[in-house]
């Protein structure tokens, strides 16, 4: 699985940076890293069986919502607080071990990232 996690600094704490380079900055850029631990968490989901058909169904709705929103303004540039807020929000999901919370995230995190972008879930 792959996982999504800001690099430690000295003290041993997690930081995130600013992010201010507008090719990071852009509504399509952040999709493709949203989508990317998305992934990653949907796969941890699907480590419970009985959740499968959920995962699937689930994962298929936000991602095409994603992609919708891609069509409309992936050209965009964000400001460096909203980029860096759903960063935040890709290093926090990263950090998920349990199938069973990571099945609750699913649809919480596109909830936050997509708001986090001034759209409607």
């Amino acid at each position: 699985m792959t996982r999504c996690e800001a690099p430690l600094d000295d003290g041993g704490e997690r930081t995130l940076s600013r992010v201010d380079d507008p090719a990071e900055a852009s509504i399509d850029a952040v999709i493709d890293r949203a989508l990317a631990a998305y992934s990653a968490l949907a796969e941890l989901g699907e480590e419970i069986d009985d959740e499968w058909s959920y995962i699937q169904d689930l994962t298929e709705t936000w991602r095409d919502r994603f992609e919708t929103l891609r069509a409309g303004r992936g050209g965009e540039v964000l400001e460096a607080e909203t980029a860096t807020a759903i960063d935040v929000a890709i290093n926090e999901i990263g950090r998920i071990e349990d199938p069973h919370r990571a099945i609750d995230w699913l649809s919480t995190f596109p909830q936050v990232a997509i708001t986090a972008l001034g759209e409607r879930p």
